[in-house]
């Protein structure tokens, strides 16, 4: 079994209030998942590739957003990176033991470890929206690790996994591939009570994830609850999901809360929705006054994509984003009194 996957997003972005900016920006994604039975036993491939590194190390605006750097210097902040060129390539090994349970390997040079919900463009509930969540780097950022190991097992509706991998997010180099020795580790049990909800809680250690700040680790705690529902014209799906960061030393620790859903009406109309409540600590450079402190920041987004057309394999859509964010007073000359942003754009998608 082969199959192909991909998107390229053209949008443009204004981002309000006085930190805010205005720019076009492109999202891509292509992916291929092979699979071959030996028996009862499979052996799987998965690659994918992203586009994102030609729009430059900055990435595009993004209020509030957070995390790694453009340069090696400077954090990034109010804008969101670009992914990697590649984002994956991992192969994977299943041997079924019964009826109830198999054991399973999977690794390679660029993967994704046993933390954290799926990524925020492989959820169903938020690949229509073309903005990166806040909670990113609370939750998922590890899904682009050069260098990951997992075993597991699974028994019924339970799955159990973990990794040994790289905890240092990805450089401001994108088009390279930045390997480390396996210094980190993570562990997560997944439980699909029923096929319409899935639930996950996970723990790991990232040792130095940010190398602006090469001395610090990470505590990473998530869990989420994903709920899906086909209806005669429509399909649903919302995603719960909480992440809390506990940094090493006397450093604060953050929370991030989400919320994401998509009903998709009869295969052509999308309407997304998106809310975040977030602890954001690095907005402001050393030396300013706001330096390290945390601030609560809530964000609601909601958009509508409207698919146009086919051609072939290829479904194209237009959409709009608005989005509104609820901020603490002390961030209002900064920021400006609760800022609204919008973002455009057109799509294209590779679809059965």
């Amino acid at each position: 079994m082969t199959m192909w996957h991909g998107s390229v997003t053209g949008a443009y972005t204004h981002q309000g209030g006085p930190r805010g900016d205005s720019q076009s920006f492109s999202e891509s994604m292509l992916m291929f998942m092979g699979r071959r039975s030996m028996g009862a036993d499979a052996l799987g491939v998965r690659m994918m590739i992203s586009a994102e590194p030609t729009m430059g190390p900055r990435g595009y605006p993004l209020l509030f957003q957070t995390g790694e750097s453009a340069n090696g210097r400077d954090p990034l902040v109010d804008r969101q990176h670009p992914h990697n060129l590649l984002m994956e390539l991992t192969a994977s090994y299943s041997k079924v033991l019964s009826s109830a349970s198999s054991l399973f390997i999977y690794g390679g040079p660029a993967g994704e470890p046993a933390l954290g919900p799926s990524a925020f463009m492989h959820r169903f509930s938020s690949e229509e929206n073309p903005e990166a969540p806040l909670t990113h780097h609370w939750m998922d950022a590890t899904h682009i690790t050069f260098g990951v190991i997992t075993v597991g097992a699974t028994w019924r509706n339970v799955k159990f996994d973990a990794s040994v991998f790289n905890g240092r997010e990805p450089n401001e180099h994108r088009y390279g591939v930045q390997f480390r020795s396996f210094d980190s580790s993570s562990a997560r049990i997944t439980y699909n009570p029923t096929s319409h909800w899935s639930l996950q809680l996970s723990s790991g250690r990232l040792a130095s994830p940010e190398e602006l700040e090469p001395d610090i680790s990470v505590r990473r705690t998530t869990a989420s609850v994903v709920y899906d529902q086909a209806f005669t014209a429509a399909y649903w799906q919302t995603t719960v999901a909480w992440g809390r960061d506990g940094p090493s030393g006397n450093h604060q620790t953050t929370d991030g809360f989400l919320i994401d859903s998509t009903v998709r009406y009869k295969n052509r109309h999308s309407i997304v929705a998106r809310f975040e409540h977030v602890d954001k600590n690095e907005l402001f450079a050393d030396g300013q006054p706001l330096f390290g402190k945390a601030f609560l920041i809530h964000k609601l987004s909601l958009g509508y994509v409207y698919d146009v057309g086919r051609y072939e394999h290829l479904r194209f859509g237009i959409g709009a984003m608005v989005s509104k964010h609820w901020i603490p007073d002390s961030l209002a000359p900064a920021y400006g009194r609760n800022p609204t942003s919008y973002t455009l754009f057109v799509r294209a998608t590779l679809a059965p």
